[in-house]
């Protein structure tokens, strides 16, 4: 059941994690919530709660809610009995007003899928058509329940790019890479996406994932053009050339990565770039789950090299000091949009950080790449009161994070939240 409070609400009886780098568990004290905001944090004892409806959270944990920075969210992430044209289905689907509706539809009830899982923040970095900001005024009017959304809607590649024609337009000249930059700020975006190199599964050669796909001076021209517009640029890169291409040009955000030298560090510690890791899509590759069409040795052994540039690049960006945030690239088969828990336990398997830290990367440090930091990603007074709530400490066990028992979204309560789950998926991916 959904409610938007219209008085003050107290979240009493709880366990506090407030997201920062050093948290821990803080009992006895109240969360009080006033409209949309987190309006006091009290002791207990001696809190005057005088016209609030009280919540008793039975000693149960609360903390920010997640914040998931690379989603597409046309797509769940379920697998596909078999391989589809995705270029002619987004045709199709933008060629009518019904069609658009539907297309809206599907993204609503993917990021309300997300939302009810935990995720109250999605950054969706590669969509159809504007259908992402469209969604997101909708959940701005109350005509829709969903997370917070930072579009970027349709991306920029060229053309054979990575997802031409899909979830991105192709540019054919830098001239026209800038002139989508302004198609694309028409609908108000929160940032603009460029697919700089090829993925996994468009690779030209075995072994060699990511090559670079978009010349240099369509990067810089798209680059400049949003940062006049005030819109910073992240970019899919899979491979060496297109992350240093990326970074001279002025792209703020490597989604993906690969394996880093000196050269790639020197240019993020000067730009102040940052790195988005997202495991989710690649892992099942790795593993040669079932289910995944034309599941190819060139596929599995490119997924490897991706796997292990990425973890590479995150594990020497931690330790120079490199802001690291997490991602899951939902909509590849296997990553579904209710899944960033898995992210997070991918991070602390590969990259050898702690379940805290993990967790203070997708609330505080990714709101502060995502530019919302003064908003949310901390239980803290003045922030939004974005929230959810879990059985254990996530601190200790990640994996308490698949069954949120509460969201509070804006300071809406939602109360024993109902996630469509794939059992299927679901079985396959605990497998590992």
């Amino acid at each position: 059941m959904s409610k938007k409070t219209s008085k003050k609400t107290a979240y009493i009886n709880c366990v506090i994690l407030d997201g920062t780098k050093d948290m821990v568990p803080v009992t006895g004290k109240v969360i009080i919530v006033d409209d949309t905001r987190i309006a006091a944090i009290e002791d207990a004892h001696g809190a005057d709660l005088s016209g609030c409806e009280i919540v008793d959270l039975g000693g149960k944990f609360i903390l920010p809610g997640l914040i998931n920075l690379h989603v597409h969210l046309p797509g769940s992430g379920k697998p596909s009995k078999k391989p589809m044209n995705l270029e002619r289905i987004c045709k199709l689907i933008t060629s009518c007003e019904l069609g658009n509706k539907i297309g809206c539809a599907m993204v609503a009830g993917n990021a309300k899928n997300a939302l009810m899982a935990g995720v109250t923040t999605v950054r969706s970095v590669g969509s159809i058509s504007n259908y992402d900001s469209r969604v997101r005024d909708d959940i701005a009017k109350g005509k829709r329940v969903g997370p917070r959304i930072l579009p970027a809607n349709c991306a920029i590649s060229v053309p054979g790019g990575h997802m031409a024609g899909t979830f991105a337009y192709p540019a054919t000249s830098a001239e026209e890479a800038a002139s989508l930059v302004d198609t694309i700020a028409k609908d108000k975006p929160a940032l603009i996406k460029l697919m700089i190199t090829g993925g996994i599964m468009d690779s030209d050669e075995v072994g060699e994932p990511g090559a670079l796909r978009m010349p240099e001076d369509y990067i810089k021209a798209a680059c400049d053009r949003a940062h006049e517009l005030g819109y910073k640029v992240a970019a899919h890169c899979e491979g060496q050339a297109g992350v240093r291409a990326a970074l001279k040009n002025g792209v703020d955000t490597i989604e993906h990565g690969a394996k880093p030298d000196a050269e790639i560090i020197d240019l993020m510690k000067k730009t102040g770039a940052c790195q988005v890791l997202t495991l989710s899509p690649a892992i099942p590759y790795v593993k040669r789950l079932p289910g995944l069409f034309n599941l190819s040795e060139a596929a599995v052994t490119n997924s490897i090299t991706v796997v292990d540039g990425m973890v590479q690049m995150a594990k020497t960006c931690l330790a120079e000091g490199i802001t690291v945030g997490l991602g899951t690239d939902s909509a590849c088969s296997y990553s579904t949009q209710y899944d960033m828990w898995r992210e997070l336990v991918y991070y602390v398997k590969y990259c050898d950080v702690t379940p805290a830290f993990a967790l203070h990367t997708a609330t505080q440090i990714n709101a502060g790449i995502a530019g919302i930091g003064d908003i949310t990603g901390t239980i803290e007074v003045g922030k939004s009161a974005d929230m959810i709530v879990v059985d254990e400490d996530p601190t200790k066990n990640l994996q308490t994070l698949r069954n949120v028992r509460k969201v509070i979204m804006e300071g809406r309560l939602i109360d024993s939240p109902t996630v469509k789950k794939y059992e299927e998926t679901e079985t396959v991916l605990d497998s590992f």
